[in-house]
């Protein structure tokens, strides 16, 4: 309180000097001021005359003075405000709060930058909050799904009159619960070291026609269950990539064709050089996708048939990986399909990446 006093009585006492300097300003500037212009301009002005214009300078000067100290108060005024809303934005950026917008008023000019940089951290900001969020809940929802199913089977298999066969059974959907937990768990690592730059990201050279042989081949069990013909059309083609990685992409999309693909259905996977780049084109006749679809199919967690996918043990994860490694190749993937006539995947690499 003692401060607040003090400093409102130091404001007064320069606030009374601020008006005496402004006389007296005013009035020498009022009266030497008329001296120069009289001998300047050849004036033989009467005593009286004098006097009056005199003063009628002096009140000029005076109002001039006045007036540019309210305006420079006024801007001060206008800065203060200004300096406020941007520490008010950023403390309550800080709580958490991301619905924050400031207005970028003309008044601030060059300030107008800081204005629009705040309010798109904060817009930045917020979306990553609701992804995070997102996320937190599609995982827990994955995790909580197969665990429940364990619990419940694992209960179930307490009870001693339980058939050989049902006990059989039981014990298949535990493990393959499990598996769906492992592979939930190893593609969540996956994405997470890829978007960290944290993978060995060793780049060699390969003959990438071999490598898809050998993806088609680890399938087999896969797609000769279902009955499924296979074609390869395979150009010999080397390419400058990490080898593991386009692995898990020609897996996972070799593994939707063959999920997705009805018994007797048809997989072509096709492999052609287009200048300085490579296409695969993974392709099938099964059930599809609705257009209304495709745009989101590459968001983790999607799934374009939630009941269908958990039942297949799907996680909605496997595209985003797909797409992941693919751009961090240089290359791109596309995805068209209809309904009940099947889906096309184009993956697009560089021959040197």
């Amino acid at each position: 309180m003692g401060g607040s006093r003090a400093g409102e009585i130091v404001k007064r006492v320069m606030g009374i000097i601020m008006v005496i300097a402004g006389f007296y300003l005013s009035w020498n500037g009022g009266y030497f001021g008329l001296k120069l212009l009289e001998k300047h301009f050849n004036w033989s002005l009467t005593p009286y005359r004098f006097q009056l214009l005199t003063m009628l300078l002096q009140f000029l000067i005076l109002f001039l003075f006045a007036a540019i100290a309210a305006l420079v108060g006024h801007l001060r005024g206008d800065e203060r405000t200004f300096y406020l809303q941007i520490i008010t934005a950023i403390r309550q950026i800080s709580k958490g709060n991301f619905k924050v917008e400031l207005e970028n008023d003309r008044r601030y000019g060059q300030f107008g930058s800081i204005v629009e940089g705040i309010n798109e951290m904060a817009s930045e900001l917020s979306r990553m909050e609701t992804m995070r969020q997102d996320f937190i809940s599609n995982v827990s929802h994955e995790i909580q799904s197969p665990l429940t199913s364990i619990r419940g089977f694992a209960r179930a298999l307490r009870d001693e009159g339980l058939s050989a066969e049902s006990r059989a059974h039981y014990l298949d959907i535990i493990e393959a619960e499990g598996s769906r937990l492992s592979g939930l768990s190893d593609n969540l690592l996956k994405l997470s070291a890829l978007e960290a730059e944290s993978f060995p990201f060793e780049r060699t050279a390969y003959r990438l026609d071999k490598q898809l042989q050998e993806m088609i081949l680890a399938c087999e069990p896969q797609w000769l269950g279902k009955n499924i013909d296979v074609e390869a059309e395979l150009d010999e083609v080397t390419v400058q990539a990490v080898k593991d990685l386009l692995s898990q992409v020609w897996t996972n999309l070799l593994h939707n064709s063959i999920k997705f693909t009805p018994q007797g259905g048809m997989i072509t996977v096709r492999l052609r050089t287009l200048d300085n780049r490579v296409e695969v084109e993974v392709k099938d006749n099964g059930i599809g996708i609705a257009e209304d679809e495709l745009p989101r199919i590459f968001e983790r967690f999607y799934k374009v048939d939630k009941a269908r996918s958990t039942s297949e043990g799907g996680s909605g994860l496997g595209l985003s990986l797909v797409k992941k490694i693919v751009d961090i190749h240089g290359g791109g993937i596309t995805i068209t399909s209809r309904p009940g006539e099947g889906t096309a995947c184009v993956v697009v690499l560089p021959i040197q990446s």
